[in-house]
């Protein structure tokens, strides 16, 4: 149910009443008791959508849904991917092997 905002004519008392929109308009003033009220009309409050069907990333503007996107991929490109990390890993414990084996490590070779 809305809330209405009236004013009387005749002794300027302004206030807001909750009623229904099939209510009838007031006319008597609650202050002065003169039948000189009107009802004001207002601009009406802005449509809230709550609940578990709305996100309000859903109604973004178009510069801000670039801009994330641009931040996004900022993002990205400083951490390594995953397949970068396994091949980073693999790269090393094979450099690593071939290194000991060169430099004459604790691995004995039969040369029978």
């Amino acid at each position: 149910m809305p809330t209405y905002d009236y004013v009387c004519d005749a002794c300027n008392h302004e206030f807001e009443l909750f009623q229904s929109m099939t209510d009838r308009v007031k006319r008597k003033c609650p202050k002065c008791g003169k039948p000189r009220l009107k009802r004001l009309i207002g601009t009406g409050a802005g449509v809230i959508f709550k609940g578990s069907g709305f996100h309000e990333t859903d109604y973004r503007s178009e510069s801000y849904k670039k801009a994330a996107e641009a931040e996004k991929k900022a993002a990205q490109g400083k951490t390594p991917k995953k397949d970068d990390k396994a091949a980073k890993s693999k790269a090393k414990s094979s450099d690593s092997s071939s290194s000991s084996q060169s430099s004459g490590g604790s691995q004995s070779k039969d040369t029978d």
